[in-house]
C-alpha cells in the first residue's frame, strides 16, 4: 500500500495534474472573459463545424470534409480581425493583473449597482416615474444596445432618476445595464405578444416580457399608473414587489454568493498542492 501511494504521488504525476489545473484556469477564465459577447456564437458555430468534420470523416463525405478543412483554415486568420476588439480587451485585463482580482471586484461593483437600482426604484415608485431598466445577464444584447444612445456611464441613483424624468430626451425605452455599467438608454426592446399579459398592462411590461422571451435578461419595469415594481427573468412577470422582495431576488440573481461559496478558491488549491509537496518530500 505505501509503494501504491508513493508510485501515485510522484513528481511526474505532480506536474501532469497541474498542467491539467492551469489549462482548465485558462479555458475557464476565457470564457468568463468571452461570457455576454458576441463571441459566445463564434463558439457554437465552431462547435457545429465540428461536429459536421467529424460526421462526414466518419461516412466518407470527401467534399464535406475538404470544404470542413478550408473553414477551419482560414477561420484562424478571420477569428483574428473579426474579433480583435475581445483580444485586445483580454490582453489589457491579462496585462493589469485584472483576472485574478475579478471576482472581488465584481462582487463590490454589484453591490454598488443594487445600491444605486434600490434608490432609483424608491424615487421613481413613490412618484409613479414610469421606467424599463434591464440588466444583462450570460445572453449579449448587443442587437438591443444598438437601437439606443450611447451612455457608457457609472451607474448611480441619481443617473437612473434623470433618465426617466417625463418629457427628457431618454425617458422613452430602456436603460440597458452591461457589466455593471450604463451603456445605452432610450433602447428598443421586443415586445411580447403573449395573450397571458393582463390587458392593464402597457407598452413597458410587453417590452420587459418580450426581452425576457428571447434572453435571460432581468427586467425592471416601474408602472407610471401605480407605481408598482415588476421584474421579469426567463419569461416570468413578476409583479407587485416589496423594497424587500426586489432587494432579495436581485442578490439571489446578481451576486450569487452561494455558488461562489461552493467553488475552489485559488487558495484552497494552493494550500492543496502544499500538502502533497510535503508528501512527495
Amino acid at each position: 500500500m505505501n509503494s501504491f501511494w508513493s508510485d501515485l504521488f510522484t513528481v511526474h504525476h505532480f506536474t501532469s495534474l497541474l498542467d491539467i489545473l492551469v489549462v482548465w484556469f485558462i479555458i475557464y477564465e476565457l470564457i468568463i472573459l468571452l461570457k455576454g459577447t458576441k463571441a459566445v456564437q463564434l463558439f457554437r458555430g465552431i462547435i457545429i463545424i465540428a461536429v459536421i468534420k467529424i460526421i462526414s470523416v466518419y461516412l466518407g463525405l470527401d467534399a464535406v470534409s475538404w470544404l470542413m478543412d478550408q473553414v477551419i483554415n482560414w477561420g484562424v486568420i478571420a477569428i483574428i480581425v473579426i474579433f480583435q476588439p475581445e483580444i485586445r480587451r483580454g490582453l489589457e485585463h491579462l496585462g493589469r493583473g485584472s483576472v485574478l482580482r475579478r471576482n472581488q471586484k465584481e462582487g463590490i461593483e454589484i453591490k454598488h449597482m443594487i445600491s444605486s437600482l434600490d434608490t432609483a426604484i424608491q424615487y421613481m415608485s413613490k412618484r409613479r416615474i414610469g421606467a424599463l431598466i434591464t440588466i444583462q445577464m450570460d445572453t449579449g444584447l448587443e442587437d438591443y444596445i444598438e437601437t439606443g444612445i450611447k451612455l457608457d456611464a457609472d451607474i448611480s441613483g441619481e443617473l437612473l432618476i434623470n433618465t426617466f424624468i417625463p418629457n427628457t430626451p431618454l425617458h422613452d425605452g430602456a436603460v440597458i445595464i452591461r457589466n455593471q455599467r450604463i451603456a445605452v438608454a432610450a433602447a428598443y426592446l421586443p415586445l411580447s405578444q403573449s395573450n397571458l399579459i393582463p390587458k392593464e398592462l402597457g407598452t413597458r411590461h410587453r417590452a420587459a416580457v418580450g426581452i425576457s422571451e428571447v434572453t435571460d435578461a432581468l427586467t425592471i419595469v416601474i408602472s407610471e399608473e401605480t407605481g408598482e415594481v415588476s421584474i421579469t427573468k426567463d419569461n416570468e412577470l413578476i409583479r407587485g414587489l416589496t423594497r424587500k422582495d426586489y432587494l432579495k431576488f436581485f442578490n439571489d440573481q446578481l451576486l450569487k454568493e452561494d455558488d461562489d461559496d461552493n467553488k475552489p478558491s485559488l487558495s484552497a488549491i494552493t494550500r492543496w498542492f502544499n500538502k502533497l509537496l510535503r508528501r512527495e518530500k
